[in-house]
């Protein structure tokens, strides 16, 4: 089926995905993995901990490959707005980041990120690293939008 526009709604909507999935993917592997600062769940035991990261990362490969099967049905079907994918993409993983600061670190407690140090460099910088995203992701949504046709 080939159409002569472009679904800037469901490519928005992968790359939303797509983001949040690639940023739970890097939050996981760096931080949980490699620099062993923390788990997802730190208010418990060790185990618990390890269990809470398991449950993460297999929330964001669902999230991570839904968000790719609905980017390649939109393209497949030539609908693919690329603005609005790469929009999303950014959108996804500066509020992944944003969410996880704020609600995860600060509300709920969840963990930190990190612990024994001064948490107000980190913040800041969790935090900033979310809003740059967030800026680049809507700088590309503001943009004038793709015009019929121009599926990249």
């Amino acid at each position: 089926m080939e159409t002569d526009r472009v679904d800037r709604r469901r490519s928005l909507g992968a790359g939303l995905m797509i983001g949040v999935g690639v940023m739970a993917a890097v939050d996981e592997i760096v931080f949980h993995q490699l620099l062993a600062w923390h788990h997802f769940y730190d208010r418990s035991t060790p185990e618990l901990g390890l269990l809470s990261d398991g449950l993460l990362h297999a929330v964001e490969l669902v999230v991570l490959v839904a968000g790719f099967f609905l980017l390649s049905e939109v393209r497949r079907r030539r609908e693919l707005a690329p603005r609005a994918a790469w929009g999303g993409v950014l959108l996804g993983a500066g509020g992944f980041q944003m969410f996880d600061a704020l609600v995860n670190h600060k509300v709920l407690r969840v963990h930190q990120v990190r612990y024994d140090v001064d948490l107000l460099p980190y913040d800041a910088g969790w935090i900033a690293s979310a809003l740059v995203l967030l800026a680049a992701g809507a700088v590309l949504l503001r943009r004038r939008p793709e015009r019929d046709g121009s599926v990249g």
